[in-house]
């Protein structure tokens, strides 16, 4: 359980990240332009990466 928890946060952290120093700043990337957005979307694939490692 605790390799879920630490990988889903990775991937909001990385998904946070993403928006911050590579994300779109004129807002018609719908996923990069938010930081909710990118940030959900980070712990969503940090979530499915953890199956992987069980």
């Amino acid at each position: 359980m605790l390799i879920k928890i630490v990988w889903t946060l990775a991937g909001g952290i990385l998904g946070f990240a993403y928006y911050k120093f590579i994300g779109c700043t004129n807002g018609t990337c719908p996923i990069t332009s938010n930081p909710y957005i990118s940030t959900l979307y980070g712990l969503f694939i940090g979530a499915m990466l953890s199956g992987l490692f069980k």
